[in-house]
């Protein structure tokens, strides 16, 4: 299968684009580099840099394609809140145009990689794929808007497309060759490691007032590798014909706090831990309930403790403190 990988130069397209090669598939990947880096691009993969609304540009990496995974998009929960219509843009604007090219390209099946934040603050734990959509934060308005013109291609020019609802992604490729690095970091996991990393012990947890077990947020984390299996059962799956919302968490939620002290037992190291206000568009618990997608997709996450997620993440930040800046580093 041919798959073109839009935002594959981030940290999750990144990995899924390596995923995919290592499983047989030929990959074109498609990023703008504005938050992406170009070493995290597996060299199996045909790169083209352009961004999702360079209608020439995107029809000339999707020609020969079965399908696109849509990975692009900016994904900062208080960034969305201070800047909406940053988001807007980028996450909604300029994936039309995209829709629009690949339309004219003869590509008519899509997964998009869209976020539990369209559920906003949910009615039932867990969360199950045809709870309320109600978003409490621009960023997950924005992904949902974007499922509904899905829908509205569909309706219009026959797209087949698969939305994949991520909880938390955390960890990286397992021998630490890959992993998260985003400027800024806003996402819990990378935040603690890469300050241990850089010999900062000390960490700030955004809120201890929720109604949980200790106060803190709680969260639904998922393995980048496990995440990267269901992209590539989400695409066969549409290729075949079909269709579908899937949630992809692990059905378990773990504390903030028991988040960092995971983290400080990975490192062994003792994390001072600090609170600051809540974050502005944060909903208290988001735990999955993946039963549609372990039963229509027939995956299962293989590494569902917040352990392995952690030391996997550890292995790439201990070996890149800063980053993909710190590949450049040792070139030079």
């Amino acid at each position: 299968m041919r798959v073109l990988v839009t935002g594959g130069a981030g940290y999750i397209g990144s990995i899924t684009t390596r995923w995919l090669l290592d499983a047989g598939f030929t990959v074109v990947v498609l990023d703008s580099l504005v938050r992406g880096h170009r070493e995290a691009v597996d060299d199996r993969a045909r790169f083209v840099e352009a961004d999702v609304s360079d209608a020439p540009a995107v029809r000339d990496a999707a020609d020969g394609c079965d399908a696109v995974l849509h990975c692009a998009g900016y994904i900062e929960v208080a960034e969305s809140q201070a800047d909406p219509a940053l988001y807007v843009e980028n996450n909604l604007r300029r994936p039309v145009a995209m829709m629009d090219a690949l339309v004219e390209a003869g590509v008519g099946t899509i997964v998009f990689s869209s976020t539990a934040a369209t559920y906003g603050e949910p009615e039932s734990i867990p969360i199950a794929e045809d709870a309320r959509t109600n978003p409490v934060n621009v960023y997950g308005a924005t992904k949902l808007a974007f499922e509904r013109v899905l829908d509205w291609y569909g309706t219009a020019h026959g797209v087949r497309s698969v939305r994949l609802r991520y909880f938390n992604v955390a960890g990286a490729w397992p021998d630490g060759s890959l992993g998260e690095a985003h400027e800024p970091e806003t996402h819990i996991v990378p935040r603690i490691l890469g300050s241990i990393a850089r010999g900062t012990r000390t960490f700030e947890v955004y809120g201890n007032d929720y109604p949980t077990r200790d106060g803190t947020c709680v969260r639904d984390y998922i393995h980048v590798c496990d995440l990267a299996d269901a992209h590539r059962r989400a695409l066969e799956h549409a290729v075949s014909g079909g269709t579908g919302v899937f949630n992809l968490g692990n059905g378990q939620g773990f504390t903030n706090l028991e988040v960092v002290r995971a983290c400080g037992e990975a490192c062994g190291e003792e994390v001072d831990i600090t609170f600051g206000p809540r974050r502005s568009g944060d909903p208290a618990t988001l735990v999955a309930s993946a039963t549609r997608a372990r039963d229509a997709l027939e995956w299962c996450p293989a590494h569902p403790g917040i352990e392995t997620i952690v030391a996997d993440a550890w292995r790439w930040h201990e070996a890149h403190p800063s980053g993909y800046h710190s590949l450049a580093k040792m070139v030079e």
